[in-house]
Formats: structure tokens, sequence, C-alpha cells
């Protein structure tokens, strides 16, 4: 078995923008932090995903601080990036093929935002067959729709568990990734 493909999702400065709202997990980008590091020591397979936005006015515009990622998410030298323009990692990108090619068989999520590009990654890579990890607090949201943050966070993974993606926390994946690297 292949280790386990970490998918970085969209933790860039755009986020930081006060439009947003409350959010939750304030310690989500440490833990993507934590991700990185054990994965990068281990030298499993590290994908990372940023949002472009397709609007001239998004805040996701290429060329901008906005679009670049944050200090604990920034991609080493030889790591893939991938760029999107809707939520799922898959659509418009290579990352299928990049993951098919490579011999994975899991990945697991981590970023921004739980409940849209984060899951509707998971969504799809669990219809494509791959054995999904969907990391808890590595990921956070922001209040939707007259809903709080944690409200948000916490029904997304709900839906997720069990369906599309084993939800677990960031302890938890990285003792299955030592598991896995005996």
């Amino acid at each position: 078995m292949t280790l386990p493909t970490l998918l970085v999702i969209d933790v860039q400065q755009a986020f930081e923008d006060s439009a947003w709202g409350e959010r939750n997990n304030p310690d989500a980008e440490t833990r993507v932090g934590e991700l990185l590091a054990v994965w990068r020591e281990r030298g499993a397979p590290v994908v990372h995903v940023r949002h472009e936005s397709a609007s001239p006015t998004g805040l996701f515009r290429r060329g901008t601080t906005a679009f670049e990622f944050k200090p604990e998410a920034r991609p080493l030298p030889g790591e893939v990036v991938l760029d999107k323009r809707v939520n799922s990692a898959f659509i418009g990108t290579d990352l299928q093929e990049h993951l098919r090619r490579t011999g994975a068989e899991c990945v697991v999520v981590a970023g921004l935002t739980t409940d849209h590009c984060c899951s509707t990654t998971a969504r799809m890579a669990g219809n494509l067959g791959f054995e999904t990890w969907f990391v808890s607090d590595a990921t956070a949201t922001h209040a939707r729709a007259g809903f709080d943050a944690e409200t948000m966070h916490r029904t997304a993974l709900a839906s997720l568990d069990g369906e599309f993606a084993e939800v677990m926390t960031t302890a938890e994946a990285i003792t299955r990734l030592h598991e896995s690297t005996k």
C-alpha cells in the first residue's frame, strides 16, 4: 500500500478577510502545519490546492496577497501545487490523474473550509474510490445562513463521516501514518 496523500486545501490569506465573519477552530492552520511536518518527515506525498477566483473582483485573485498560502501551509520546492476555480479539487485540475499515476489509494483532507471545498473534495474522493480521511481539527469554517460556525463545521463532519470519509483528528491521522510506515 502506498502512503496516504495529504491534500492541503485552500489554506490561503484570503480567509483572513473580515468579510467571512465568525469562524470556528482558530487552531486549524496549526494542525495543518503539524500534518505537513509529519508527512514531510515520513516522505509521504503532499498535494497543495489553492483556489483562484474566476471573477476579477474575487478575493482569491492571482497576483494578490490574498491568493498566497498562509505561512503554515506554504509548499516546499518539489511539492505538487494545483489551482482550482470551483469547490472540488478534482474539477478542472489533474488531481485524479496525479493520484492514479502515483498509485495513491488513500487521501487525507485538511484545510479551508470544512463545509465547502474540503467537503466537496472529500465527497468526490470517496466517490472515486479513494479511502478518505477527513481531519476534523485541521479544518475550519464560518457562520452561514443563520448558523454559527461550529454548527456548520459539526454538521459537515457528521454528513461526511461513514459515508464519504472517515472523520478523525490530527493525532489520529498521524498515528495512522506512522502505522503505515512501519
